[in-house]
Parts: structure tokens; C-alpha cells; sequence
């Protein structure tokens, strides 16, 4: 790949991991991060640097874990289940 290739390569995944950052929806935010952090590690690969390689693919493991979770609300997270409303009577 040639040097021009490889800086714009790592510019437009600096591009497009920053602009992650205005998406406005968490699944949109974590989708283009993921395509940011794929960027990064071709860029790591094409380099030869293991460090960018390894970083970037913890980054796209955590995108891809967070975002097959299932979303949980601020009172799930903070009051036990016995003290739902939102859950049946045991």
C-alpha cells in the first residue's frame, strides 16, 4: 500500500471514530465505532503495530458485545427486583 494510502487510511478512521461521537443514538454510536475500530486495525496491520492492532480490536469486541446487549432502564439497574413495579407479584 502506498505511504499516502496508509496516512489517509488512519486519518479517515480518526474521522470517523471521532464523528462517532455525534451520533445521537447509542446503537448508531457503536456501529460506527465499530467501522472506525475495523479501520484502525487494518491501518495497525498495514503499519506492522501490534499495540494499534490489539487495541482497536477491544474496542471493536466491546462495540459488538455492548451493542447486542439488551438495554436496561435507569430503575432496573438501581432497585432490586423484589421492588419492581414493572415485574409480576411472586
Amino acid at each position: 500500500m502506498a505511504p499516502i494510502a496508509v496516512e489517509s487510511l488512519g486519518w479517515a478512521a480518526t474521522a470517523v471514530f471521532v464523528g462517532s461521537y455525534f451520533c445521537a443514538r447509542p446503537q448508531t454510536l457503536k456501529r460506527v465505532q465499530m467501522i472506525g475500530a475495523a479501520m484502525w486495525t487494518v491501518y495497525g496491520l498495514t503499519i506492522g503495530s501490534v499495540p494499534v492492532v490489539a487495541a482497536n480490536l477491544l474496542v471493536l469486541a466491546a462495540a459488538a458485545w455492548t451493542g447486542r446487549r439488551r438495554p436496561t432502564t435507569a430503575l432496573s439497574r438501581a432497585t432490586p427486583r423484589s421492588l419492581r413495579s414493572d415485574q409480576a407479584p411472586t
